[in-house]
Order: C-alpha cells, then sequence, then structure tokens
C-alpha cells in the first residue's frame, strides 16, 4: 500500500487549469482499483492519494499520466507501508489478510 503526497509548486490559479484533467486521471485509477481514497490537504498545498499496486514502480508509473505530473504543477513523495492494525471494513484493500 502506498500513500503518494503531492506538494504544488506553482499557484493555485495555475493548479486549477489542471484540475479537470487530474479529476479524470482519478477516475481512472479509482476504476482499475489502484486508487483507495483521495482530498485535498488542508491548508490547500497539495493533495493525498491512498493507492494499492504491486510495486513503488508501479506508482511512478501511474503518476506519470496525472495532468499535475505532465504540467510540472506539483511534486510527489511516495511512502509505501505495510498495515498491521485496520478497520475490519478496510480488510479487503489489505494483502494477505
Amino acid at each position: 500500500m502506498f500513500i503518494i503526497s503531492l506538494t504544488y509548486k506553482t499557484s493555485l490559479e495555475n493548479v486549477e487549469r489542471f484540475i479537470p484533467e487530474h479529476n479524470h486521471f482519478l477516475e481512472q485509477h479509482y476504476s482499475s482499483g489502484n486508487f483507495i481514497a483521495s482530498g485535498r490537504k488542508e491548508p490547500r498545498t497539495g493533495g493525498i492519494i491512498v493507492a494499492i499496486a504491486r510495486s513503488k514502480h508501479e506508482i511512478d508509473e501511474i503518476i506519470k499520466d496525472d495532468s499535475f505530473y505532465i504540467h510540472q504543477v506539483a511534486d510527489y513523495d511516495i511512502t509505501e507501508f505495510i498495515p498491521s492494525k485496520y478497520n475490519e471494513h478496510f480488510k479487503f484493500f489489505i494483502k494477505n489478510s
């Protein structure tokens, strides 16, 4: 499982220009089952995506399709983690549970 932390590196006005494409990117990966949750940081300095993938390399490849990446609007920090405790309703997303 991965936490993808996006940090905007340009003005919010510029970020807003790419929101429709970014939302399309998110929908594609929710449909494929890679994304579990996403949303804005507060204050609005970027966003967070919780994702499932076989490897960090797969996440790196997924990110390359994001309009924020393509147009260099955000930096991405990827953290892999292995959940050891979780709500039973979340069990569906946990490997080897």
